[in-house]
């Protein structure tokens, strides 16, 4: 017995790692230094002009005012220093959550993007506190590279009507594409020349970080790694300094911004109702307009959040719960200060990663820079040509177009491609949300498919003793949608090569689970084939298996090992033959397989025996039982 200090310090010890867990900040703030300060310090700036144009092109894509894109920037940097548990994530607004959050606005005000946020984050915490992360885990590689690549291509495609200097609404990818094309002849040249520019300055710029320098010129390369870091902001600026210049001394030849409101979000209650085309609109009917986003804005936002964690983890494990529990707090507290979905940025994980952040405090720097932009910086964010944010949004999701895993994937398992564009065609033709709806249906059928049409193979087998059976091998579970595939296979293989009188025997040494409707199916094979003189047998079943089995009151006979099995089919026969005899009133000697004819519908039932190894003990009208005292016996493998 463990003495009371033990004790005291086991649950001190328990506390601690609790509180690390759910606190990391608890665990890294105490060996923060001067050194990790300064790293921080030079990522978070780094990342935060980064964020600033990407906010605002954002805002756009969502359909939301431009400063709606800084107020969903902050808040999660806060939130992340305190509960995140990778230093290198930065949340925020992202093109695939602006693009679902403009699916579901399009047509009504902001504030339904800010209830949005704040459903997100209540389904999050839910899912977070009911360790729902294993959602997450249905949706395979190969439906996200569908999804993915689909979503970047419309938003590519969103952006073409600004980069153009056109101006139309468009409800979807089909209907975007049809009307850029009948457009075109309404194109601004000073929009198409700016934007066109700015896509190849860009594409430039990101290369100039895998320039060959030679190690001796180290301030040369930290140079050429800033500016393509920092292209976004450059090109940016760059861009509204000419514009600004246009518009001073004449008339600005661009589409610009606009006007962006000045100084820091107020801090309200999320918008549970709203006034839209003149009349109220309950939290009810908002719920209903938002629909299916409610739930798939969260899981894509935690799918993304995860993947980033894990790709930035170091080998290390993710926590997905914590995970969670930190996105669903940046979008409740966000939703406050009237921001969109938030979720991980990849592309400012990685300029994060790339600056040397030590720890989550760098986030703070990110967000202090977002909140000195909307403190100072408002009245000049008017003079940002829309084309110049078509260009940064553009350049950044062309990459996340993942067609290079199409090769991959034909060698490896060619199946996969169907679920990865059934996910792609339909994102485009129907939908984002239905899409991935789709998708992970197909690959749930892909999934199921195998239990329900299982690989069986049927052979037969002579023994030592000259007896034969037939053999059929299950390389799947046992469950209730390919169980009558099972019978019916076993029915046909009795019939056909076992001529109606050998036993039957079907290896349980690879399935993995059975359900009660199989045990049930397989009882009923049993009585069929003992109708007409033919036993059945599962060999070597695991314990979960043989438990279902005798849990369900299935009769079927049910043997531990090969070396039991011939004594058994030798006791049956016999056992077979015996009720043939009384059934007929004369006596015949133990027939050979040969002679079995049609059987009554009694059956045989069979108890292993731990005392008789290799001799079971056959007793009439009891259902086989695998021994609880004895669990050792049963294949467990």
């Amino acid at each position: 017995m463990s003495s009371p200090s033990k004790q005291r310090f086991k649950r001190q010890t328990w506390y601690k790692r609790l509180i690390h867990k759910r606190l990391p900040i608890t665990k890294w703030m105490p060996e923060y230094n001067s050194e990790k300060a300064i790293a921080d310090l030079i990522a978070g700036t780094t990342v935060g002009l980064t964020v600033i144009p990407q906010a605002l092109a954002y805002a756009s894509l969502a359909g939301l005012d431009p400063q709606d894109g800084l107020y969903s920037s902050f808040m999660g940097c806060f939130v992340y220093i305190i509960f995140g548990s990778c230093k290198d994530i930065t949340l925020g607004p992202t093109a695939l959550l602006a693009l679902m959050t403009y699916e579901q606005i399009q047509g009504r005000n902001a504030d339904y993007a800010i209830l949005l946020c704040f459903l997100t984050g209540v389904v999050q915490l839910i899912m977070g506190l009911l360790h729902l992360g294993v959602l997450i885990d249905f949706i395979s590689v190969p439906v996200t590279v569908g999804f993915t690549s689909a979503t970047s291509v419309i938003i590519a495609v969103s952006q073409l009507k600004g980069l153009l200097g056109l101006k139309f609404k468009s409800g979807g990818f089909l209907d975007t594409i049809v009307k850029v094309v009948v457009n075109i002849p309404n194109a601004k040249v000073a929009d198409s020349v700016l934007g066109l520019s700015c896509i190849i300055i860009l594409l430039l710029m990101r290369k100039l970080k895998d320039l060959k320098v030679p190690p001796s010129q180290k301030v040369l390369k930290k140079t050429l790694w800033l500016l393509s870091t920092s292209r976004n902001a450059i090109i940016v600026v760059l861009c509204s300094l000419m514009a600004f210049l246009f518009d001073k001394f004449s008339t600005s030849p661009f589409n610009l911004n606009g006007v962006v409101r000045e100084g820091l979000p107020n801090w309200n209650v999320p918008p549970f109702t709203t006034w839209h085309e003149g009349r109220d609109v309950s939290f009810t009917e908002m719920c209903s307009n938002l629909g299916s986003s409610i739930v798939l804005v969260p899981i894509i936002g935690v799918l993304g959040n995860v993947a980033i964690a894990k790709a930035f983890a170091s080998g290390e494990t993710v926590d997905a719960t914590q995970e969670l529990l930190t996105l669903s707090l940046s979008n409740i507290l966000g939703s406050f200060v009237g921001a969109m979905p938030i979720t991980g940025s990849f592309s400012r994980s990685a300029v994060n990663h790339a600056s040397g952040v030590a720890t989550q405090f760098g986030s703070l720097y990110t967000g202090v820079l977002v909140l000195l932009a909307l403190s100072l910086l408002t009245p000049y964010f008017y003079y940002i040509p829309k084309a110049s944010l078509a260009a940064v949004i553009i350049c950044a999701v062309i990459f996340m177009i993942e067609y290079e895993v199409v090769k991959p994937m034909w060698r490896s398992r060619r199946a996969d491609l169907v679920p990865a564009f059934a996910t792609f065609a339909l994102c485009l033709t129907v939908g984002v949300e239905l899409g991935i709806l789709a998708g992970v249906a197909v690959n749930v059928m892909f999934l199921l498919y195998p239990s329900a049409r299982p690989q069986l193979d049927a052979e037969i087998v002579t023994n030592a003793n000259g007896l034969k059976y037939l053999l059929v091998t299950v390389d799947n579970s046992l469950y209730f949608p390919g169980i009558e595939y099972i019978r019916q296979y076993v029915e046909r293989a009795a019939k056909k090569k076992g001529g109606c009188s050998m036993p039957v025997v079907i290896d349980c040494r690879y399935v993995l689970g059975a359900d009660f409707t199989a045990a049930k199916g397989l009882c009923a094979l049993s009585n069929s084939l003992a109708s007409r003189g033919q036993s059945l047998v599962l060999l070597s079943p695991r314990a979960s298996v043989a438990s279902v089995f005798s849990g369900a009151g299935s009769s079927v006979a049910l043997v531990l090992s090969t070396n039991e099995l011939d004594a058994i089919l030798q006791d049956l026969t016999s056992q077979m033959a015996r009720h043939s005899t009384q059934a007929t009133g004369n006596y015949t000697p133990p027939p050979n397989y040969a002679s079995l004819t049609q059987l009554d519908d009694e059956i045989t039932d069979v108890v292993v025996s731990k005392e008789l190894n290799n001799i079971p003990l056959l007793l009439n009208n009891r259902v086989c039982e695998i021994s609880k005292s004895h669990p050792s016996e049963v294949n467990d493998t």
